[in-house]
């Protein structure tokens, strides 16, 4: 029976709901408050009070929803998110986040483990009251999509759980400590998407878990908070820049996804992956007023998925366009930065099939409001920036927390929208990456069981291991077929070479005996290894001419290992067990009194003569023969040690000694535990960061001090054997190492722990100024120290100022004009194979290259080229007979001119007996400078990134050992220690760490 006018509550009640959930013509949630909700008015008015402009803020945070249950950030930080003069320290967000916890039944905190120096790490869980309780339920679901092999790779499989799964999205804060703003916004935004009951914010909440880390770097955010304290209590006063951010690196923090060698990207990685989350989203702040660089600029790393280069676009370009509508200026999604290393903490999801995304927004390095002034090119208006920043701003800490919150709603929200797209395509990524060998290729990275290095094999394992990739290793022998090489195509003006009898032909298949490693590429996770195992080329030609850092990677060069690239399938079917421990075999084999331990230049024998202080241990200067075995040089002997410690330790390093029944009869020298001195600059400390952290995992002991304590030691030689010098980075030049940062004007910036900054000095360095340099005075003591016997190991610009305060007896070293390394795989060459600085090395290594300084070598101290008139002569000059005929003189008789001496570009030049008479600059061959590496030819130099203009450098000295007085300076062109990445040339220091005072061993003298 029909009602009368029974319809009319229904169609009011439609309407209402209409209204009510700010439908759009299109169907998609307005953003707005809800009006049935109270705001928080005394917040709100703060927030208004704290934007510099009307334009700096949206409808989704130019209010704050109130609650009577949950507290405000303002109940920790005194006032409002990104109110002037407040940072809070890390400790301060993570007693918020744990409030919220308490309070809404919308939080839970999880501890995701510690920084170095001990600091926790959280995340915090953010979603609807059903999402929370099914947390390990809906993981589950996830981790279904992430391993599609779990569904028999079916799609029909996959699309239930698409409809089922909520997504996780990863937001990640302040892994840059200078970058100040984000903790501030996301423990706001942790609120918004747990009270606001607005339908845009709700759909947020119920759709999507938030994930936030809100501090990646909590030591480095802890000393950034208390520079900013010491600035508020010396308003008038320059304070500190940010020496130290965590215990070792820095800016590089951001670097660090590949190797895994810090703790914060460990265990993001690790969260990351628990989860089986579909982004991670880093916040940075750098640019006006915020820019999307995920999509920036090409070229894009190679081996991403092209599905997730769509995702950059879509997420983006809608991210811009709904800012825009707010009015928000200089919102823009295109720039210069090329998004092709993998080493940038978002890539963590980039590689493991997820969605990486990365902003940046305008942070004044504190909580201080600012009036900024733009550069042109930051302003200007260009096809991808139609609403640019303005020139001139007062700019708040509140601006940039709108920005921030914004972005990320609004990214939220479209991800929430179009939740169950990204989904599948999470699932399809990790059937691709399963379903590489046979699209792409290749079929596995096989890592063969008789490599000559198996302890840095070993460390090259673990990383993949930390990337969550599976390894095998083969229970048998297996060949496999190797791709055929293209010949080069033949022109017209150039002929084919005939095959000679002795030339070998390529051949067709290898063969890999059982024990060897197996990285299959029919994995969820193949993409990450895929791209750290390859090779990289990026060319010269590229319109991308300012790359963003490094270009070539390649770990198994890097590392010094075998790593076989292999395309045929056939080695999937190989008999293979999976890898639960990786531990290179070690330990002492056999009885005697002597125990033999090859060097196949692995850091592990670092560490086990420092392990070992009290054992005698001798290296070998020559090859021999024992016990029916061939040794090589640089091999260590050990003598009447106990066998059962030296087991211990041999084991536990993954280091093979071999019992020998008596000394063999080769010549030796001893292998001491030498006496280390880290030294520093306050200018500084981001790339030698790397090199404590070397040590450090190495266990091998060292005093830490700046170029200041340097200049105050009385005796470094009494104190020191080695003194490592690694590179300072920017600012590095010789002025700068002496003379510090300007002392004439200003005020001392100090650098130590006082009520005020109780953080600032950790497990560091500390002084009452940082600006004052080594000082003329510290030159001298530094002389001191080499001329009586001690060696100073110096790396490219450090390499330079070594050579500018003229230790470095015939060696000079100067820029390149045109050459471009960009974080190049470089190739070298072994010049000396008999220096103790090169035991354990083949004639050919990989090397970490960045633009790293030319050296040239002279036999003549001090010497300058004569000034020659008219051009270099390259051939004979015009006259009779043929190109290789003798000219004559009319009316003489003719005289046979004499041999010009002919060198290398990496040899000292010879003495011409015209030069030796009566000359007292020449250098005695006994003080000439030793090449031990060079680089290689020019067609040679390239293994792994860009090289540009390659002449400038090919051939010349890359590792140098250069005689003062008793001692050495060692001269690295390269950079042996590098982001944990080139542990293949650690050893370059290790041995001239450990043979410091034998490195004239072997070396033979110049003739003349």
């Amino acid at each position: 029976m029909n009602r009368p006018h029974a319809w009319k509550p229904a169609l009011a009640a439609v309407l209402l709901l209409f209204s009510a959930s700010r439908i759009k013509a299109d169907g998609e949630t307005q953003p707005g408050r809800d009006p049935k909700q109270a705001v928080d008015e005394n917040y709100t008015a703060k927030m208004k009070k704290y934007t510099t402009q009307t334009f700096f803020t949206s409808p989704l945070v130019n209010y704050l929803p109130a609650s009577k249950n949950v507290p405000t950030p303002e109940a920790v930080l005194g006032d409002v998110a990104g109110a002037p003069g407040i940072l809070p320290y890390s400790t301060d967000v993570y007693k918020y986040m744990r409030m919220l916890e308490k309070t809404s039944p919308h939080v839970k905190v999880f501890s995701i483990g510690a920084t170095e120096e001990g600091r926790e790490m959280i995340a915090v869980a953010v979603s609807s009251e059903e999402n929370l309780k099914k947390l390990e339920e809906n993981r589950a679901r996830l981790g279904r999509l992430a391993d599609p092999r779990t569904l028999q790779m079916n799609d029909a499989e996959a699309d239930k759980i698409v409809a089922q799964a909520v997504p996780v999205y990863y937001i990640t804060g302040t892994i840059h400590s200078t970058e100040t703003g984000a903790p501030t916004a996301l423990m706001e935004l942790a609120y918004r998407i747990a009270v606001d009951d607005s339908p845009y914010v709700k759909e947020i909440r119920d759709g999507v878990i938030t994930l936030i880390t809100p501090v990646v770097e909590p030591d480095g955010r802890d000393r950034m908070v208390d520079l900013y304290k010491w600035h508020l209590a010396h308003p008038k006063d320059f304070y500190p820049p940010l020496v130290y951010w965590g215990k070792y690196v820095a800016h590089d923090n951001n670097r660090d996804a590949m190797g895994v060698t810090l703790k914060l990207t460990e265990n993001v990685m690790n969260t990351y992956v628990h989860w089986n989350a579909q982004v991670l989203h880093d916040l940075h702040e750098s640019v006006p007023y915020l820019y999307d660089n995920t999509i920036g600029d090409g070229p894009y790393n190679a081996w991403i998925d092209p599905i997730l280069a769509d995702e950059w676009q879509m997420i983006g370009a809608r991210n811009v366009a709904d800012m825009t509508k707010f009015g928000m200026p200089g919102v823009f999604a295109h720039g210069d930065f090329d998004t092709w290393s993998p080493g940038y903490l978002m890539f963590i999801a980039a590689l493991h099939n997820g969605i990486s995304r990365l902003y940046e927004t305008f942070g004044n390095g504190g909580a201080d409001t600012l009036e900024r002034t733009l550069e042109p090119e930051e302003y200007a208006r260009t096809w991808y920036k139609q609403n640019p920043p303005l020139p001139r701003v007062l700019w708040s800490q509140r601006d940039n927390n709108n920005y921030e919150e914004t972005g990320l709603l609004v990214s939220l929200h479209y991800f929430n929208e179009n939740k169950r797209t990204f989904l599948k395509n999470f699932y399809l990524k990790a059937k691709r990456s399963i379903e590489k060998p046979n699209n792409e290729g290749p079929a596995a990275y096989v890592l063969p069981a008789d490599e000559m290095r198996p302890t840095l094999q070993t460390e090259l394992l673990r990383v993949m291991h930390k990337q969550h990739v599976e390894i095998s290793r083969t229970t048998s022998s297996i060949t496999v077929a190797l791709p055929v090489k293209k010949e080069k195509k033949t022109t017209k003006t150039t002929e084919k070479k005939e095959a000679t009898k002795d030339e070998k032909p390529e051949p067709t298949s290898k063969t890999f005996p059982a024990g060897s490693y197996v990285i299959r590429m029919d994995q969820p996770y193949s993409r990450i290894a895929d791209a750290v195992l390859d090779h990289q080329y990026w060319s010269p030609e590229d319109p991308q001419k300012t790359p963003y850092d490094d270009t070539g990677w390649t770990f198994g060069e890097l590392y010094g290992v075998q790593v076989a690239r292999v395309t045929d399938t056939k080695i999937l079917q190989a008999a293979m067990e999976r890898v639960t421990e990786l531990r290179a075999p070690g330990g002492v084999k056999g009885e005697g009194s002597v125990f033999a331990i090859e060097n196949h230049a692995e850091p592990a024998l670092a560490s086990l003569r420092y392990r070992l202080k009290a054992a005698d241990m001798q290296a070998a200067e020559g090859a021999f023969e024992a016990g029916g075995r061939k040794f090589a040089a640089g091999t260590i002997l050990v003598k009447a040690s106990d066998a059962a410690q030296l087991d211990a330790a041999s084991r536990a390093l993954g280091l093979q000694a071999v019992a020998l029944a008596a000394m063999p009869s080769v010549k030796s020298h001893p292998l001491r535990a030498a006496r280390i001195l880290l030294m520093h600059s306050w200018l500084g400390t981001q790339t030698e960061g790397w090199w404590r952290l070397a040590l450090d995992k190495l266990e091998i002991p060292y005093e830490y001090a700046s170029t200041q304590t340097i200049a105050g030691t009385p005796d470094l030689r009494e104190k020191y054997d080695v003194i490592l010098f690694p590179p300072v980075g920017w600012g590095g030049s010789l002025g700068s190492v002496i003379h510090g940062l300007p002392t004439d004007w200003g005020n001392p910036l100090p650098w130590q722990n006082t009520p005020e900054t109780p953080n600032l000095v950790g497990k560091n360095d500390a002084t009452a100024d940082i600006r004052p340099g080594l000082g003329w005075e510290g030159v001298a003591k530094l002389q001191e120290f080499v001329n009586d016997g001690g060696v100073l190991l110096t790396v490219m610009d450090t390499a330079q100022f070594a050579a500018g305060i003229g230790i470095t007896t015939g060696v000079s070293s100067s820029h390149a004009e045109k050459m471009k390394i960009v974080g190049s795989v470089v190739g070298t060459r072994l010049v000396d194979g008999a220096s103790p600085i090169a035991y354990g090395y083949n004639e050919k290594v990989a090397a970490y290259c960045d633009n790293g300084p030319v050296f040239s070598l002279s036999s003549i101290a001090g010497e300058r080229r004569r000034r020659k008139l008219g051009p270099e002569m390259g051939e004979r000059p015009t006259g009779r007979g043929t190109k290789d005929d003798p000219d004559f003189a009319i009316g003489r008789l003719g005289m046979e001119a004499p041999d010009e001496p002919e060198t290398e570009v990496w040899e000292n030049p010879n003495v011409t007996d015209e030069q030796r008479y009566n000359n007292s600059r020449v250098i005695p061959p006994a003080m000439r400078a030793r090449v031990v590496l060079r680089y290689a030819d020019a067609k040679d130099l390239l293994i792994s990134g860009l090289v540009e203009g390659a002449g400038e450098i090919a051939q010349h000295p890359a590792v140098v050992d250069a005689s003062y007085g008793k001692g050495h300076v060692v001269m690295f062109s390269i950079n042996p220690v590098w982001r944990g990445e080139t542990q293949g040339t650690y050893s370059l220091v290790l041995n001239t760490v450990m043979n410091f005072d034998s490195l004239n061993a072997g070396r033979k003298n110049d003739e003349r």
